[in-house]
């Protein structure tokens, strides 16, 4: 006999299934070999005890500061864990439950139907000349060809804007907008390269916006997160999907101190209220996809607890893109040009995939399918 430890088992039942498991068992099983993490904030005192008591009976366990069962404060911070199978205990046993319980238990009930999305990679044009990043600025002709070089390199969306959003850029006029837009959309719909790929507009500016969905664009990147409810009526109009990101402040304004008191449940909340704000103009939840917005009036530390977290922002059954291509976050980390921060762009965005993420948006697709291929393959 020979004893040694596995590694992180990324698909449970295949592994199971090749061990030769009889099939009623794989899916018990594999709920046993999911452990989850959940933070619950300002949990009732009594709800904590009584919960605490509920997980322990099952094998699960609450980490609870120390004065709970004293009573000490009115509500603390938790951290609820266990398997996939306690959480599916505990989400039907606390629906019986007071203090605020049944509200957690169906909370918890959203985080055990979450489904996997295929990855897709999202190529970066900037048809301007001020974007922080050279190597993407591409106007004319020359964002032709790097479009059909992405295509090639195996691009599944390419992400086309004319105004950049690098902190403190300098504002754009619409017609300047539309001048530079104007002749790349015209190309890919008569070049038809957008039955080769999805194309998405990066741009708030609703005349741009419609003028490229109808050259054949079926994706609006927002950064303003939906705030304008005429973005959100044209997707409906043109059954576009929208993808809505969080940014404190305006590109302007956003890196001059940018402050949250809880920043996973400020931009969770952001995102309950525009996806709302999206359902109530008739735009389908399976036409969203949100982004955190790495970068946009966030700290370094703002960032890292956004990546690490990013599986939580599955909970809203849309897709979860995330973009921290050649960011400075990186060189806050390790001293970097924009130019140098490639290996610093997979290492996040392999880990923000891991982490539930499944559109990347980077300057470097070709680097990206490579990386994404092998991760694929060591997960299977």
């Amino acid at each position: 006999m020979y004893v040694y430890k596995l590694g992180s088992i990324t698909d449970k039942k295949k592994a199971l299934k090749v061990l030769g498991v009889e099939s009623g068992g794989v899916g018990i099983m594999a709920k046993k070999m999911e452990l989850l993490y959940f933070f619950i904030k300002d949990l009732k005192t009594p709800a904590a005890n009584i919960l605490k008591q509920d997980a322990l009976s099952i094998g699960a366990e609450l980490a609870v500061p120390g004065g709970v069962i004293l009573c000490e404060k009115p509500t603390y911070d938790c951290i609820l864990i266990g398997t996939r199978k306690h959480m599916e205990t505990l989400s039907k046993k606390e629906l019986a439950q007071p203090f605020g319980l049944k509200t957690l238990a169906t909370e918890l009930k959203k985080f055990l139907v979450i489904k996997n999305s295929p990855t897709q990679i999202m190529g970066v044009i900037n048809a301007n000349d001020d974007s922080f990043f050279e190597g993407s600025r591409f106007q004319k002709e020359d964002a032709i060809i790097q479009i059909k070089q992405m295509i090639a390199d195996g691009a599944h969306i390419i992400d086309i804007g004319a105004v950049s959003s690098r902190p403190n850029a300098e504002t754009v006029s619409e017609l300047v907008e539309v001048e530079r837009m104007q002749p790349i959309c015209d190309a890919i719909a008569s070049e038809k390269l957008h039955e080769q790929a999805t194309f998405s507009v990066d741009s708030y500016t609703p005349s741009v916006v419609e003028y490229a969905l109808k050259s054949g664009f079926t994706l609006i990147n927002d950064i303003r997160g939906a705030s304008d409810e005429a973005i959100i009526k044209l997707a409906v109009k043109y059954d576009a999907k929208l993808c809505i990101m969080h940014m404190q402040g305006t590109p302007q304004t956003m890196q001059k101190n940018p402050n949250y008191d809880d920043v996973m449940v400020e931009v969770s909340q952001f995102f309950e209220e525009r996806i709302a704000k999206c359902a109530a103009l008739g735009l389908e939840r399976k036409n969203i996809i949100i982004d955190v917005g790495i970068g946009f009036g966030k700290t370094l530390e703002h960032n890292i607890t956004l990546i690490k977290n990013m599986a939580h922002f599955q909970v809203f059954g849309c897709e979860v893109l995330v973009g921290a291509s050649r960011k400075s976050m990186i060189d806050k980390i390790i001293s970097s040009t924009a130019e140098e921060r490639l290996p610093g762009t997979l290492a996040i965005h392999l880990k923000a995939v891991e982490n539930g993420a499944s559109i990347v948006r980077c300057h470097d697709v070709k680097e990206h399918m490579q990386a994404l291929a092998v991760v694929e393959v060591l997960n299977a």
